[in-house]
C-alpha cells in the first residue's frame, strides 16, 4: 500500500499543530489584506452602528475560517500530486488510486464545510451538484443538502424586527419560532397574518454578507494560490460562477421579482404552482410567500401513499425546466428536492410546487436558439451541427463530450440502441481510449470555455437527472421530452433578422417542415422505445412460460416415474 505524503508529513501530531498555527497566522494575513484590496471601503461602507467588537470578531472568525480552507486545500494538492507521482495515467493502479484520493480529498472537503457551516455548506452544495466533478465529490458532498444548523429564533426576530418593523403583532397574529426549513443563507417560519392568511417567512441569517464577504475572498484566494503552484489545477471559474450564484441568492427582493415571472410563465399550466409574494413584507433579507402545502419531491413513500404514480411527477418535473431552458429562457438555477414540492390535488391527482427563486439564469436569445439547435443535433446524431454549435459556445475541440455530457452516449451512427440506452462494450471501450489522453489541465480548459449560461444549464441538467432517477423514470424519458420542447422553442422563435417578408415567410414555413419532420421521428423514436421495452416484457415472460412448462414436464416424469415403481412393485 502506497503511504502518501500528507501522512508522512502530519503524522506526528506536534508537527501538525505547529503546522497549522502557521497556517492560521499566515492565511489570516494574506486573507484579510487580500480582502481588504479588493474590498477597500468595506469597514466604511455599513450603514449600521454595530460596535468595533463586532467586526474584530468577524475577522477573526474569517481568519480562523480561512485557515482551516488553506490546511485542507493544501494537504488534497499535496496528497493529488504525491500519491500519484511515478505512475502512468493509463494504468490500473493508476486509476485505483486517483479514486482513493479522489474519496479521501472529497471527505476532507466535507469536513471543512461541516465545521465552517455557512457559506461553506453551500459551495459544497454546489460542488455536489455539477455532473462535471468525479463521483466520489458529489456523491460524498451530496449529504450537505440537509445539514444547515438552525439559527436561535432570538437572532431570527431582530431581523424581522430591523427589515418589517419594532412591533410585529401589528403585522402577525403568530409566529412559529420553530423553523419549518433551514438552509445555508436563510431559515423558514410559518406565520399567521391579520387577516388570517397563512404565510412562510424566509429570514436570512445575521451578519451574512460580513462573511459572506470574507469566504469568497479566501476562495478566490485559494484558487489562485493552487493555480500559482500547480498550473494545471485551475478552479477560479469555479469561484467565480459561485461568487456570482450567492450574490444572486442574497437579494430577496430580486428572488421576490424571479417568483413573480416564473408564475407568469407557468400561467397556463395547472400541475406547477408558485407561491404568491406579499410585495409589501418582502425586503432584501425578509421575504413572506404563500404558504402551500407539499412534500418534497423526493419523498417516495408520500408519493406512493397518496397513489401518484413516480414517473408522472418526473415527467411532469421534467417537462417544466425543459419549458424553462427551451422557450422561457429563464431558468431556475437551483432545482434540488427541498425546492420541490409534491401536493396532492383533487382534479388532476397531483401538482408541484416551487420554491426557492433566488438562483436564475437568463439565457440571452443566442443562446436559447443554440441551445435548442445542440439538443436537434443530438437526437439526429448530427456530428457536424454538434461542431459547430460548440464553436458558438467557445468550446471547439471539446464539443464532442457534448453528446455524452448530456445523454450518455457518444456520437455512433452505426449504434443500434434505442434512446437512452447505455454504452455499448464497443463504445465504452473506444471512449475509454480516447478520455486516457485527457490530463486536468484539459479539464481546466474545458471548464473555463464555457460561459456562465452553459455551466447553469448544466448544473440544473444535473439536479433533475439525479431526481428522476430517484423517481424512477428511465433516462430515455428526458431525452425525449428535452428533445420535444427544443423542437418547440426552435419553431416559436422567427428568423428576426430577415428583412425581407418572402424570406421570413419562407423561413417560418421551413422551421414547420423542419419541426413536422422531427416531430415524425420523435414519434418513431417513441415507438421503437416501446417495442424495446413490449419485447423485453414478452422473452420475460416467454421465459416464465418455459420455466412453468418444465417444471409441469418434470413433475409428470417424476408422477410417471412414481406409477412405474408402483406397477412394478405389485407384480
Amino acid at each position: 500500500m502506497r503511504t502518501t505524503f500528507v501522512s508522512r508529513v502530519f503524522g506526528n501530531s506536534l508537527k501538525k499543530k505547529s503546522f497549522y498555527f502557521l497556517i492560521i497566522s499566515a492565511t489570516g494575513a494574506a486573507t484579510a489584506t487580500y480582502h481588504l484590496t479588493a474590498n477597500p471601503h468595506w469597514l466604511t461602507s455599513h450603514t449600521d452602528r454595530r460596535s468595533p467588537l463586532y467586526y474584530i470578531t468577524t475577522s477573526l472568525n474569517g481568519a480562523v475560517r480561512s485557515s482551516r480552507s488553506l490546511y485542507t486545500i493544501t494537504a488534497n494538492v499535496v496528497d493529488y500530486k504525491c500519491s500519484l507521482q511515478g505512475l502512468s495515467p493509463d494504468t490500473d493502479q493508476y486509476r485505483t488510486i486517483l479514486s482513493e484520493v479522489h474519496l479521501r480529498s472529497a471527505k476532507r472537503i466535507l469536513n471543512l464545510c461541516e465545521i465552517n457551516q455557512g457559506f461553506y455548506i453551500k459551495a459544497g452544495q454546489f460542488v455536489a451538484s455539477m455532473r462535471q466533478v468525479p463521483k466520489e465529490y458529489s456523491s460524498t458532498l451530496a449529504s450537505l443538502q440537509d445539514q444547515a444548523v438552525p439559527c436561535s429564533f432570538e437572532a431570527i426576530k431582530e431581523v424581522l424586527i430591523s427589515n418589517l418593523g419594532s412591533d410585529l403583532n401589528k403585522i402577525f397574529v403568530s409566529i412559529d419560532e420553530q423553523p419549518i426549513a433551514a438552509a445555508s443563507i436563510a431559515q423558514v417560519h410559518r406565520a399567521l397574518l391579520k387577516d388570517h392568511q397563512e404565510v412562510v417567512l424566509k429570514v436570512q441569517y445575521p451578519g451574512l454578507k460580513d462573511r459572506m464577504r470574507m469566504d469568497i475572498a479566501t476562495m478566490s484566494f485559494l484558487s489562485k494560490c493552487v493555480t500559482w503552484f500547480f498550473p494545471e489545477y485551475r478552479f477560479q471559474w469555479m469561484v467565480s460562477e459561485f461568487s456570482e450564484v450567492i450574490a444572486l441568492e442574497l437579494d430577496f427582493i430580486q428572488e421576490a421579482r424571479n417568483s413573480v415571472r416564473t408564475a407568469i410563465n407557468f400561467k397556463h399550466s395547472s400541475r406547477i404552482r408558485v407561491p404568491d409574494v406579499f410585495q409589501e413584507l418582502t425586503t432584501s433579507q425578509v421575504l413572506t410567500m404563500q404558504y402551500c402545502k407539499g412534500r418534497r419531491v423526493d419523498d417516495l413513500e408520500y408519493i406512493r401513499e397518496m397513489g401518484i404514480d413516480p414517473k408522472k411527477v418526473a415527467k411532469v418535473l421534467v417537462e417544466a425546466f425543459a419549458e424553462m431552458i427551451f422557450v422561457h429562457g429563464f431558468v431556475h438555477g437551483d432545482p434540488h428536492p427541498g425546492n420541490i414540492l409534491v401536493s396532492s390535488d383533487e382534479k388532476q391527482g397531483f401538482s408541484l410546487v416551487l420554491l426557492d427563486h433566488g438562483i436564475y439564469k437568463s439565457l440571452d436569445e443566442e443562446f436559447r436558439v443554440n441551445y435548442c439547435q445542440l439538443w436537434k443535433a443530438l437526437i439526429l446524431l448530427d456530428s457536424h451541427k454538434i461542431q459547430q454549435v460548440g464553436q458558438h459556445f467557445g468550446i471547439g475541440k471539446y464539443a464532442k463530450y457534448l453528446p455524452l455530457i448530456f445523454t450518455g452516449r457518444t456520437i455512433n451512427r452505426d449504434s443500434k440502441a434505442a434512446l437512452g440506452d447505455g454504452m455499448s462494450v464497443e463504445e465504452k471501450t473506444n471512449l475509454k481510449q480516447e478520455v486516457k489522453s485527457l490530463t486536468m489541465g484539459d479539464i481546466s480548459e474545458f471548464m473555463e470555455s464555457l460561459p456562465s449560461q452553459f455551466l447553469t444549464v448544466l448544473r440544473t441538467d444535473a439536479l433533475i437527472r439525479s431526481l428522476t432517477s430517484k423517481l424512477g423514470a428511465p433516462q430515455r424519458m428526458r431525452l425525449l421530452v428535452y428533445a420535444n420542447f427544443a423542437f418547440n422553442g426552435l419553431s416559436s422563435n422567427p428568423d428576426l433578422d430577415s428583412q425581407f417578408a418572402l424570406r421570413a415567410v419562407w423561413n417560418r414555413i421551413m422551421s414547420r417542415v423542419n419541426y413536422v419532420q422531427v416531430r415524425f421521428l420523435l414519434g418513431l423514436l417513441q415507438l421503437l422505445s416501446w417495442l424495446g421495452d413490449t419485447r423485453q416484457v414478452v422473452i420475460t415472460w416467454s421465459k416464465q412460460v418455459a420455466f412453468l412448462i418444465n417444471q409441469l414436464i418434470g413433475m409428470n416424469s417424476k408422477m410417471n416415474f412414481r406409477r412405474e415403481n408402483l406397477r412394478h412393485c405389485n407384480i
